[in-house]
């Protein structure tokens, strides 16, 4: 291979390290600014990722060095001069200062379809609770704050958190008073209650955000029946109520995942 090949190879090659570098580094910090969650990821493959950046980083400036070094020697021996053209100049920086919106929408576009689908799965399990478990869902919506109810209702959460798998844990929050106050109270499967010490309702409070406050309260005082569903940085919360005898209880599922992929 003579020194004038050498030198395109080297280029090209060189070109296309520096590209992806760029590439790389734009989707890693749209996803973590963003909190965009499409590709597998997790504390070891980022570090991975990042030893990967920092490797294509000096192997493009590796390459530079010898296009640089070897542009010299390739002068010497040979006069040919390559010309690029403006016109083809500009079309390729348009093209390549285009691409990067394209890559953002795809990473939103894949980051909403991926919660749309977590939102599915979640209000499926939703139905398939309420369906399978009648009489146990009577049993939930007649709450009574003592020792009695709360046990028989981590029971009765912690079978229904091992029947599917779409969810990590599930509750369920009641609507109650402390010392005239409005609160939402939140029971958990793993609910362990003291034999001498009579449960506290500070001990079960849900702390909330205002969307999350105002739909609650619109659940539990206007009869309000539908579904919430909130995702944030791979964290997925669906509130899903439930009638029976004039007696609501709402559903809290969540899930927590390292990273977000449709199809996962």
């Amino acid at each position: 291979m003579n020194p004038k090949k050498i030198v395109i190879l080297s280029n090209i090659i060189g070109i296309i390290s520096i590209i992806l570098l760029i590439y790389w580094v734009f989707i890693f910090i749209s996803i973590e600014v963003f909190g965009l969650k499409i590709f597998r990821e997790n504390m070891t493959q980022t570090f991975y990722l990042s030893i990967i950046g920092i490797l294509a980083l000096m192997f493009g400036a590796l390459m530079i060095n010898i296009m640089f070094n070897l542009s010299r020697i390739a002068q010497k021996h040979n006069d040919d001069i390559e010309v690029i053209k403006n016109k083809k100049n500009k079309i390729l920086l348009i093209s390549f200062i285009a691409s990067f919106p394209i890559i953002f929408s795809v990473l939103f576009l894949g980051d909403f379809l991926t919660s749309a689908k977590k939102e599915r799965m979640l209000i499926n399990a939703g139905v398939s609770i309420v369906q399978n478990n009648t009489n146990d869902i009577k049993n939930l919506c007649d709450y009574k704050f003592d020792k009695e109810w709360i046990k028989k209702t981590a029971d009765i959460l912690s079978l229904m958190s091992k029947i599917d798998k779409n969810y990590k844990s599930v509750s369920i929050i009641v609507y109650d008073k402390i010392d005239k106050t409005p609160v939402f109270l939140e029971f958990r499967r793993y609910d362990y209650l003291s034999n001498d010490r009579e449960p506290d309702k500070i001990n079960y409070v849900l702390q909330t955000s205002i969307e999350e406050r105002k739909y609650l309260t619109k659940v539990f005082t206007e009869n309000y029946n539908k579904e919430l569903f909130s995702a944030h940085d791979g964290n997925y919360k669906l509130f899903y109520p439930v009638k029976s005898d004039n007696n609501i209880v709402v559903f809290y599922f969540s899930d927590r995942q390292e990273y977000g992929k449709i199809g996962s």
